[in-house]
């Protein structure tokens, strides 16, 4: 996701921000005045954003100062300007008590913000970093054009207050919300990252006129969704103001693609990625500690393999390990050169690729928009946001928030940077809720009867699919024997290898499975609908095969009128790995394969037998009964080993 979402309270936190959020993440002297502060980092100063701006006396775009970020952020909600406000209902001879509640916005809370960060993709603020001031002036005004987006959706669609028992009345803000943006340009490496902090009150005002506070749930149940749309919004804006084209990426296999400009070299994202690569260095090494961890006993204490959610929370703690401390920060001018500087000596790309970056993401633009078509089908796209929605989450339930950000996400895939009609995202989820989804819900509450929280799965099951079963118990191997040292790894490992070079067993990730699935629909729905709908199906996906390499286009479909005649000599049926590993290389999304249904069966026997050579993998290790009351119990444990399959099992070396 490329935005993050953090809660603020009033105190510790607050000063946090004060003191280094709102100067660029940089160390603010000691009482040095924030307009100080802020010219002596080379940030920008805050800016005030939200519609509810009105209703406070205030504009967008005016500045923020110190005294309105600690009413409203550090005094527990207050007026942004509540110190006037005091002081002149003091002059006219109200009592203090009277004076101070005129500059209340309703109750004192103790979470007075949420942090919302957006930044746009990698190639996006390369391309900022690298080009001449017009680029970066049109990349600036199209990322606050994506934020200013998104918070007229949180505004109409997600931002509630709560009164009421319990709760149970929930009201959207009619006057809208207030939040402070700061602008940030590099990253704690010292590589360039273009994001802003956008600070959102959680103080909103009813239809009666008095003041409640936002439900910060529903902001952070929505963000995936957020995310979504600000990665669609911003990727076609600066595609439509500079002539670009995105291009879907596979940056780890088996997750879900990206959507980058096409033409910017990977090894430029490769040359800003270093806190990913000490991350995944950092992650590898507590998988090991994971699966090889044992009690006082000896005995494991969690499953010998690393579940995705196990895999979420680990790679957290790898995070806050390699966390670098904060850099003083530096002037915009001197920062883009030296990162352009930087990127010719070490990145690995062509110095003249790097100083003419826009004019190579151009030319790629132009071959793209030629061969690919911007056809949006709703119907289909109702499809693949059912299926996919269907697989990632557990059980199959979800609500409507989840169809939402996977609609949003097909169509920047399939517009590949073009603008879309506004509304068309609700299209597709209509669409789906309507044909493919069935209402599961059974509210006991008022909150369950609403449509947001309304519970759903999809109408049709994938048999085609092999059903997701818990690999066999393995028989104790006779001559294991605990370690002496708890740090010694808990099982044999292959010889030759040392600690930390074998392969760590992985529940394959869902995405992998979702993809299946939704071929496996679309190819039903092919086979049982009318000629017409079939015909423009295959339309749909002409325009994702436009842009793929030769040797991974599927064969042409077969003439009808020659469908006696034996297949031509030498004509490759089976599924092409070569292919598929070339596919891998070229970080080309595999959705944009057309699995036919030989190729589909082919393709899944593919994924059942590397998804038991996985399990034999996971055989090495000795696994300890569920019904064992005994083993000792962690907070992160598994509850219980649901493997999703199909799906290879993918293992990462580790750096020796």
């Amino acid at each position: 996701m490329t935005v993050d979402i953090r809660v603020i309270r009033a105190g510790q936190m607050y000063r946090y921000y004060l003191r280094e959020t709102v100067v660029g993440d940089g160390r603010r002297p000691a009482r040095t005045p924030l307009r100080v502060a802020q010219e002596q980092a080379g940030v920008p100063v805050g800016r005030w954003m939200g519609r509810g701006l009105a209703v406070l006396g205030l504009a967008p775009g005016e500045e923020v100062t110190e005294a309105q970020l600690r009413n409203l952020f550090g005094e527990r909600g207050r007026h942004p300007d509540a110190d006037r406000i005091e002081a002149d209902r003091l002059a006219a001879g109200d009592t203090p008590k009277k004076a101070f509640k005129a500059g209340a916005l309703g109750r004192r809370v103790m979470v007075t913000g949420v942090d919302f960060v957006f930044r746009p993709q990698p190639t996006i603020y390369l391309l900022w970093a690298f080009g001449d001031e017009e680029t970066r002036r049109a990349i600036e005004a199209a990322h606050e054009y994506a934020i200013e987006r998104v918070l007229e959706w949180i505004e109409d669609e997600v931002a509630v207050i709560r009164y009421g028992k319990d709760g149970i009345y929930r009201v959207r803000p009619p006057g809208g919300l207030v939040a402070a943006r700061f602008r940030h340009y590099e990253a704690r490496s010292g590589r360039p990252l273009l994001h802003d902090h956008l600070l959102l009150s959680v103080k909103g005002q009813r239809l009666d006129g008095k003041w409640g506070s936002i439900h910060t749930l529903a902001l952070h149940e929505n963000t995936v969704a957020a995310s979504a749309l600000y990665n669609e919004i911003v990727a076609a804006e600066v595609c439509e103001v500079l002539g670009l084209a995105t291009e879907p990426r596979t940056v780890t296999p088996g997750r879900r693609p990206v959507m980058e400009i096409a033409g910017v070299p990977h090894e430029l994202i490769c040359w800003t990625a270093r806190r990913s690569d000490q991350i995944a260095a950092c992650l590898t090494e507590l998988e090991h500690e994971y699966v090889t961890a044992v009690d006082d006993d000896g005995e494991l204490k969690f499953l010998p393999v690393v579940s995705e959610r196990a895999r979420a929370k680990l790679n957290q703690m790898a995070a806050r390990k390699t966390r670098p401390p904060k850099r003083k920060t530096r002037p915009l001018a001197q920062l883009r050169a030296w990162w352009k500087a930087s990127a010719i000596l070490t990145s690995g790309v062509a110095a003249d690729i790097i100083t003419s970056l826009l004019k190579h993401a151009r030319a790629a633009a132009v071959a793209i928009r030629a061969r690919v078509a911007a056809v949006v089908d709703v119907a289909l796209a109702a499809v693949d946001v059912t299926a996919t929605v269907f697989v990632m989450n557990e059980g199959g339930r979800f609500h409507r928030r989840h169809l939402l950000a996977e609609a949003r996400r097909h169509l920047a895939l399939v517009l590949r940077g073009r603008r879309r009609d506004p509304g068309l995202d609700d299209r597709i989820v209509a669409a789906a809720i309507s044909t493919h989804c069935l209402d599961i819900s059974e509210p006991t509450t008022t909150i369950g009867l609403l449509s947001d929280y309304r519970l759903y799965t999809a109408r049709w099951s994938l048999s085609d699919l092999p059903a997701r079963r818990r690999p066999p118990t393995p028989a104790p191997d006779p001559d294991w024997q605990p370690p002496a040292n708890p740090g010694e790894p808990a099982a044999h490992r292959p010889p030759g290898q040392d600690a930390g070079e074998w392969e760590i067993p992985r529940i394959p990730l869902q995405y992998e499975r979702a993809v299946l699935a939704g071929a496996v629909v679309r190819e039903k729905l092919r086979t049982t609908t009318a000629t017409a709908v079939r015909g423009r199906a295959y339309d749909v996906v002409a325009h994702q095969r436009a842009a793929m390499p030769e040797q991974l286009l599927a064969p042409a479909a077969a003439d009808l009128e020659n469908d006696e005649q034996e297949p031509e000599a030498g004509r490759q049926e089976a599924v092409d790995l070569t292919a598929l590993r070339a596919l891998r290389e070229s970080r080309t999304d595999v959705e944009a394969l057309d699995l036919t249904a030989d190729r589909l069966r082919r393709l899944q026997e593919v994924f059942t037998k590397a998804a038991d050579d996985s399990r034999v993998r996971a055989d090495r290790y000795p696994e300890q009964d569920d019904a064992d009351a005994a083993r000792p119990v962690h907070q992160d444990d598994q509850q219980a080993h649901h493997p999703q399959g199909p799906g290879p099992h993918r293992g990462r070396e580790a750096s020796p």
